[in-house]
């Protein structure tokens, strides 16, 4: 039997998941506000009833304990090499969101061995009982690892800034997962995010430029989510480590937050997927896509 068959039955052989919602938070580039907006979401959709908890896939940076000023006493390594518990390694951040930190390699999963990886399923699908909404906040660019997380996640965020650099990073992303053997556009639902615009009609511009690029070459349909209104507050936000809608919820890109959640709840169940979902699934491929990779 060869390993991904193996890795298939440990899936198959864990309890059975509650259907978590699994939405991965991407960019093409680093700096556009990625992993304010993964946290400030989870804030949102919490308050809206939702139990969530984000993972932070940005292995060995760190960036939503950074951003959250919490430092987590474990990480996901712990889960599988000193025997801590999935509770254990949730640290609980604002308005009881949990978020989990990655660890310090994407390599040292596709190294574990068939009895560790059984471990790591076996939680995950725990984990997929213990919340409604799972957001994975990615690295960024076009790396492997972040490729893997964006091409088995049936919902994907993708966040634009106004910036040149960032609208053609964005469709680089596009493309890469586009050229993907294993895309299926039916089974995933990408959305944009325009962030830091001056007002409604720059973000409307950025995503019809994306939009009509991604329709045209590559056979892609984006949805618009919505914009994100720059403002100092959100600037300031950062720099104090709280989240914009608890620090300013007043100002304008918590509004924006606000709704951008609204849309999130209220398209819930939309999404087609294919198979099994939840963040067992979601690892269980992004595993065997680095195994594989590592056998080339």
């Amino acid at each position: 039997m060869d390993q991904a068959s193996k890795l298939r039955e440990m899936v198959q052989a864990s309890d059975k998941p509650s259907n978590a919602r699994v939405i991965a938070v991407t960019s093409g580039k680093g700096g556009v506000g990625k992993t304010s907006i993964s946290v400030n979401l989870a804030i949102e959709l919490s308050e809206r009833g939702k139990k969530v908890v984000i993972f932070d896939a940005d292995f060995g940076l760190a960036n939503v304990e950074v951003m959250l000023g919490i430092r987590p006493k474990y990480n996901l390594l712990d889960l599988i090499h000193n025997n801590k518990t999935m509770e254990e390694i949730i640290t609980t951040g604002p308005k009881g969101i949990g978020f989990i930190s990655g660890g310090s390699g994407v390599s040292e999963l596709a190294a574990l061995d068939n009895e560790s990886i059984k471990l790591l399923i076996s939680a995950l699908a725990r984990l997929d009982k213990m919340y409604d909404v799972v957001i994975i906040d990615t690295g960024a660019g076009i790396t492997d690892a972040v490729m893997e997380f964006v091409m088995v996640s049936p919902e994907v965020l993708l966040v634009v800034t106004p910036e040149p650099t960032s609208i053609t990073d964005a469709y680089s992303l596009l493309k890469v997962l586009r050229r993907n053997e294993k895309f299926n556009p039916i089974y995933k639902t990408i959305r944009v995010i325009a962030n830091r615009v001056e007002n409604d009609s720059e973000g409307d511009e950025i995503f019809a430029k994306i939009n009509a690029v991604s329709s045209k070459f590559l056979n892609t349909k984006l949805e618009y989510l919505g914009p994100i209104i720059q403002d100092k507050n959100a600037s300031r936000a950062i720099i104090e480590q709280k989240p914009v809608v608890m620090a300013y919820p007043q100002t304008s890109s918590s509004k924006c937050l606000s709704e951008l959640a609204d849309k999130l709840a209220g398209n819930e169940g939309e999404t087609k997927e294919e198979g099994n979902d939840g963040i067992a699934r979601i690892f269980f491929e992004f595993i065997k896509a680095r195994r594989k990779k590592k056998q080339k």
